[in-house]
This record gives C-alpha cells, structure tokens and sequence, in this order.
C-alpha cells in the first residue's frame, strides 16, 4: 500500500512538474524508438551514489526485449530528457559526441525519452541527427524509479550496475562529460 501511494504521488509530482515547464514540438514519426516494457520494483529510496542501478526492461527498435542489466560488464550513460527541456535540447549534441567518441570504448548510452509520443520524439532526434539509443518511457515507469523530478537527468553506472555518479540538470560542456566518462571507463 505505501508503496502504491508514493508511487501515485511521484507521478503526479512528475507530472506537475512536466506540464509547468514547458511545451512539445513534433511531427509524424519516421523511425521507430525502443519502449519501456517494465520496471523492477522500487525500493522505495532515492538511487545513491554507490548503490545499484534499478534494472528495467524494454523493447528495441527491432522488437528484442533487453534490460539495463544485460549491459553488465560495460558502463552505462543513462539520461532522462524530453523534447520541450530546453536544458535537454542543449546538450544533446554533447551526449552525441559522447556515443560516436566512446561506444567503441563499450560505453552504453541510453536515453530516455519521459512522457512523450514515439512521434514527439522520432521528429526531434530527425531534426538533429541524433543516433544514440532512445527508449520511450511514457508512463514513468523509469522516471519514478529513479525519482526523476527534474530534467535533464544523468545516472554514470559502471560496469557493475553501481551507481557511480548522478548529474541533475544540463550538461554545459562536453569535457564536463567526458571528464565523468573517462573515469567510468578507467577505473
């Protein structure tokens, strides 16, 4: 019951918080995104600097099922965004550089695109070009479990699935994140 009653009240705190933000740009999608199928539950606590990563699945572009989990052995750049952050927007073209400068590293970049239509955000990463791994997460599944009340948001998980590093708000610079990364990937 406790569980079910914060998690109510996480969404509708997201929720707020969402709609007095901003407002959405979009347009008929032309690619196909990955989707949220499912969230581990929630412990209940905020993630920690430390602790593991909460695993979810989702479904790739080309119908596989996965989950964070199966990206042990590699460290992992999970961002939450949106189409309407202007913050999000910003850094986009520094995640980018991050994924075509160090996947070849084994870095896993995965987006996650909150509360918006697969066409909302198929026509944004058009417009820029962007390439990188975007995952759906419509109903807030993830974005509750990982307490993501403000956008943009950034959890470094390395190779273990522990919790390395937590970035709230905007990345102003790509050495910012490449300072980050590059711990991630030499430790």
């Amino acid at each position: 019951m406790k569980n079910k009653m914060l998690t109510a009240i996480l969404s509708l705190m997201l929720i707020s918080a969402l709609l007095t933000i901003g407002c959405s740009d979009g347009g008929p999608a032309q690619i196909s995104l990955g989707t949220i199928t499912g969230c581990a539950e929630c412990s209940g606590q905020p993630p920690q600097i430390g602790e593991p990563a909460t695993d979810f699945q989702f479904q790739t572009p080309e119908g596989e099922l996965t989950s964070l989990s199966d990206s042990r052995g590699q460290p992992v750049l999970l961002n939450f965004w949106a189409t309407w952050c202007s913050p999000c927007r910003m850094e986009m073209p520094y995640l980018q550089q991050i994924y075509d400068e160090w996947q070849g590293e084994g870095l896993v970049l995965l987006a996650i695109n909150i509360g918006e239509s697969a066409d909302e955000a198929t026509s944004f990463l058009e417009s820029r070009s962007i390439t990188f791994p975007v995952l759906l997460d419509t109903n807030y599944d993830v974005a509750i479990c990982y307490y993501t009340i403000s956008i943009p948001m950034t959890f470094f998980i390395d190779e273990d699935g522990i919790i390395q590093y937590i970035k709230v708000g905007p990345f102003t610079s790509l050495g910012e994140i490449e300072n980050i990364v590059s711990q991630l990937i030499t430790d």
